[in-house]
């Protein structure tokens, strides 16, 4: 074995003929099996206890390879399998005379992490390919991912891993990686997701063992996990063995390893545990069928692993479990959480969203993220079990914002208990957030909408970092609203994670999308019993499967109408959950108990959930207005009809009445000297009745349902007018002899939703309103390449394009639109929409890309204002030069919101006065700067003060101790 050869020895140095078998089963991996009722196996002891019983000095450490190294090398054991390999030759030697099965390797602190502390890190992948070890050991590094180094920085790391150990120790032959003394579990998964993903690209697969370390009576490891949340959270590696302490065997599928100190270390830090004793201890984990291999860590000797062998050698070894949690997903922070047959509804809690609470968007965005942990805290105490982190932001530096606040989080136990749910439509933020998790969480989401091959490399990713996946249902060709294609759709999905990523069924999490319903649009009417059968369908056709969905979607018509909205959920939950959704993204401690919603809510919620009254939109509306905010109950009276016939066209728009539209348009067209032309009825009196519904809708104080009336309101009113338009424009080309053909509509506007989305909703309400106010809409749909859209817009000499957008990604696409409009010299005004667009960022980031308008609109209300304004050629320029100023100001506050970066110079001050109270000894430890410079005159602060070294040009060791000399000099010059 220590030549290289790569098969177990039993004690006697026969190779096993059967005690640790690997095959390769299927294109899935490598399938590892201990063979049941064989024997337990005997993993060797301590190297490092072994090697200080060697008495070694610095010499020894340094041999003739390292003699004139700049660092101390005393103290890194690793070395001298270079500089000493005698000595670790025979220990292994020793250990293997013993009876141990397993020898480790000597590269515990292999890492270019932990040798950068001797200035080593360079050689660390020649240091550990010596083909001559047969268990490759991985330590847990010198610095942790999950907890901060800083006391006054809990969200900052010092640490990044490589795969350089693993990739060495699979060059050195080791026929089994060692993960091992794990007390923080983020190493772990940084080390896990390397191997896994050498194993995939270059190794054949070998057996992973992983050991974890309990440093209290607590019972968890040091960076807070309990040992079962510790086991959940590095299970997805399917390692051969794993092990922490005994208890851990009634929780894992896997074989268990037990290897412990030789008691604990005295007050000297040596270890008085006889062999004897230690080799008891482990006998009666193994009479007990525990374990499956034993073996020693700090402080056993060749001594102790012989007695281990023979106290064992009669006990059969540990029947793992096969039906362990089979039908449960597992996930875990600091503590586990089982979502089994009989567990009741999840809740993951919402409010840690930029886009979904506002509150936690101005602390994100104004950097307070310490107090935007007290919502994620908040939320937990409210009955969060698991809690959704979301930085979806045009704004935000999306990657560093999710890392930073998932930091923070592991700082924080009370939160930290509970598993996350990264949640980004840009795959990047959910990569950096998955980086930050030591638990097993949850990832919302990906889908197939780029097709196979994207969604299997993300799949993979996923899987690696060892998480639970949402996926949407919908595809290539966008969401879908039927039953019948959401189940197609997942039914796909299903089949490429598990037969081609590995997924485990249980963390595979589909999500058939709770979509608006009550916006007074037909089609929507029935998007709430899609998702509930849809959700039935999927449970009995996908085993294993879990369904949630976000469900503030489905209330987004009565948005600030929190009574309505928490009554809707209530009552959606209480079906969909009977149906099998087993978890949702709700405002935990926000959901009404089903039994204590008013009744006669409650009728007009499910009646609109289950599409049974037409008038269901209508009555929550009066509800709304009425009731719900403890307001007396409104009486109509056609009072309003005494006003002016302005008054009363506002008045009908904004009620949404249309009883009276036409009599009063016609009244308003008949005043000649007012209204010379039927267009500036609607330039006047009607579009002013459309700012104010944009006013109320932005301000809360109107609903989407009423949006929609209102629209339906205006195009019965320029349905009455386009005739005596048309006639008019007719009278016009007859008078000037023109032959040209009569356009009817007011504008041409091309919409699109960006490529990369396939969300439309939104957009489909802004053509609707659009179409209600004479404009013609080119709707091109979803996933719209630039290309097309431009060409499209060309074709058909549209007047203005709309971009729709609701995932952050669509951001960068729409800049993307914008540069390549200037490109190609173009003129049409560009409109900018979607939920995670904002005024902010159009001004920063889209505007200055093209010398034409672009325009943020913030809700179809008051898409209908800005088109009018930007086609009106009597206030287009003024509008224009407005928006332009406006957006100018934006960006000025926002860049002097910004910390300044760069070069400043500042004049007339003098410097010498700081002189005396200049601090140098951290600069001069940085330079390793030693000795006494002659006083040469230099600042008094020099005087009598260790600065540096007389410098030997001659010696290239002295190189830095220079550079640092004259940067001193070049100070007070």
């Amino acid at each position: 074995a220590m030549s290289g050869h790569q098969t177990f020895l039993e004690p006697n140095g026969n190779e096993t003929g059967g005690d640790l078998h690997l095959s390769n089963k299927n294109s899935g991996g490598v399938i590892y099996n201990i063979h049941k009722g064989k024997r337990i196996m005997i993993l060797d002891g301590g190297m490092g206890t072994m090697i200080q019983e060697r008495r070694l000095e610095e010499e020894h450490f340094r041999g003739e390879e390292f003699k004139d190294h700049t660092h101390s090398l005393k103290g890194n054991n690793d070395l001298l399998s270079i500089t000493q390999s005698d000595v670790i030759y025979n220990i292994h030697k020793e250990y293997l005379l013993a009876g141990a099965d397993i020898i480790e390797t000597n590269t515990f602190s292999s890492t270019c992490i932990a040798q950068a502390d001797y200035g080593l890190g360079h050689l660390v992948r020649e240091r550990v390919s010596c083909k001559r070890y047969v268990a490759g050991a991985v330590g847990p590094t010198n610095k942790t991912l999950s907890v901060s180094p800083s006391v006054e920085r809990p969200d900052f790391r010092n640490v990044s891993l490589s795969t350089e150990q693993v990739r060495g120790l699979l060059d050195g032959g080791a026929d089994i990686i060692m993960v091992e003394t794990i007390f923080d579990t983020a190493n772990a998964k940084a080390a896990l997701f390397a191997i896994d993903k050498l194993f995939e690209e270059s190794y054949e697969p070998r057996p992973i063992f992983i050991s974890g370390t309990i440093v209290d009576r607590s019972g968890r490891t040091l960076s807070g996990q309990t040992g079962e949340a510790f086991v959940i959270s590095v299970s997805h590696a399917k390692p051969l063995c794993i092990g922490l302490n005994c208890a851990i065997g009634k929780c894992t599928t896997a074989h268990v390893l037990c290897y412990p100190n030789a008691g604990l270390p005295n007050t000297f830090g040596g270890y008085d545990e006889t062999p004897e004793l230690t080799a008891s201890h482990l006998k009666d984990f193994a009479t007990d069928g525990l374990v499956n291999l034993v073996g020693g860590c700090c402080g056993t000797t060749p001594a102790h692993i012989r007695a281990i062998a023979e106290k064992v050698k009669h006990c059969h070894p540990r029947v793992p479990p096969t039906d362990v949690f089979q039908d449960y997903m597992l996930l875990a922070g600091l503590e586990p959480f089982r979502i089994g047959p009989y567990t009741n509804f999840v809740n993951i809690g919402e409010r840690c969203n930029v886009a979904g609470s506002r509150k936690f968007a101005k602390l994100i965005m104004s950097g307070n993220y310490e107090e935007a942990l007290s919502i994620a805290k908040t939320q937990v105490e409210m009955g969060a079990q698991v809690l959704d982190i979301n930085m979806d932001e045009g704004m935000l530096e999306g990657p560093a914002a999710m890392a930073r606040f998932c930091c923070l989080i592991s700082s924080e136990p009370d939160i930290a208990r509970v598993p996350l749910c990264i949640d980004s439509s840009n795959f990047e933020v959910i990569k950096a957030g998955l980086k930050c998790c030591q638990g097993k969480c949850i990832v919302n989401s990906i889908s197939l909408k780029e097709g196979e091959e994207e969604f299997l490399q993300r799949a993979t990713t996923v899987r690696r970092y060892g998480a639970a996946v949402v996926v949407m249902a919908f595809d290539e060709e966008g969401y879908t609203e039927t039953e019948r294609k959401f189940v197609d759709i997942c039914s796909r999905a299903y089949r490429l994670l598990v037969t081609q990523v590995g997924f485990d069924p249980n963390d595979i999490i589909f999500d058939p999308n709770i979509l608006t319903i009550g916006t007074g649009m037909e089609e929507h009417s029935e998007y709430a019993i899609n998702f509930i059968r849809a959700t039935r369908l999927i449970k009995e056709l996908l085993p294993g499967a879990r369904i949630s969905g976000g469900l503030s979607n489905l209330s987004f018509s009565f948005r600030g109408m929190e009574v309505i909205r928490e009554a809707m959920h209530g009552a959606f939950l209480y079906h969909a959950i009977k149906d099998g959704m087993d978890m949702g993204i709700v405002n935990a401690g926000s959901l009404p108990v089903y039994d204590d919603i008013d009744k006669e809510l409650l009728l007009m919620c499910e009646n609109l959930i289950w599409n049974k009254d037409p008038e269901a939109t209508e009555k929550l509306l009066l509800y709304a207005q009425s009731c719900a905010k403890g307001g007396k109950k409104v009486v109509q009276t056609d009072e309003w009809r005494e006003g002016t016939v302005e008054e009363r066209l506002e008045y009908g728009l904004i009620k949404g009445i249309d009883k009276y539209v036409v009599e009063d348009t016609e009244e308003a067209r008949s005043q000649a000297e007012l209204y010379p032309r039927p267009l500036h009825v609607i330039e006047g009196p009607l579009m002013n009745g459309m700012k104010v519904v944009g006013d109320l809708f932005g301000a809360g104080k109107m609903f989407l349902p009423q949006v929609i009336k209102s629209a339906r309101v205006m195009k019965k009113a320029v349905a009455h007018l386009i005739p005596f338009m048309e006639k008019e424009r007719e009278a016009m080309l007859l008078a000037s002899g023109s032959v040209e053909e009569i356009d009817p509509y007011q504008g041409t506007i091309v919409l699109a939703t960006v490529k990369g989305d396939v969300h439309d909703i939104g957009k489909n309400i802004v053509g609707v309103v659009l179409g209600c106010n004479n404009f013609r809409v080119i709707d091109l749909g979803v996933m719209i390449p630039c290309d097309r859209i431009l060409r499209e817009a060309i074709d058909c000499k549209a007047d203005i394009i709309g971009l729709s957008g609701l995932i952050t990604p669509s951001l960068d696409e729409m800049i993307y639109v914008a540069k390549e409009m200037e490109r190609l010299g173009m003129k049409t005004p560009l409109l900018i929409g979607g939920a995670t667009t904002s005024k902010t960022h159009t001004a920063v980031k889209i505007a200055p890309r093209y010398s034409c308008p672009v325009v943020h609109v913030l809700d179809a209300s008051r898409s209908v204002v800005v088109c009018s304004q930007l086609l009106d050629e009597n206030v287009k320029e003024e509008f224009f030069e407005e928006t332009t100023e406006e957006y100018e100001d934006i960006r000025q506050d926002h860049y002097d919101s910004l910390k300044f970066l760069g070069t400043r110079v500042f004049e007339g001050y003098d410097l010498r006065r700081l002189v005396d109270y200049i601090d140098w000894k951290p600069f001069f430890d940085v330079w390793q700067l030693r000795g006494k410079y002659p006083n040469r005159g230099y600042p008094k602060i020099f005087k009598d003060k260790t600065v540096g070294t007389l410098i030997d040009y001659n010696e290239p060791v002295q190189v830095r101790r220079l550079i640092g000399y004259n940067v001193i000099m070049n100070l007070y010059r």
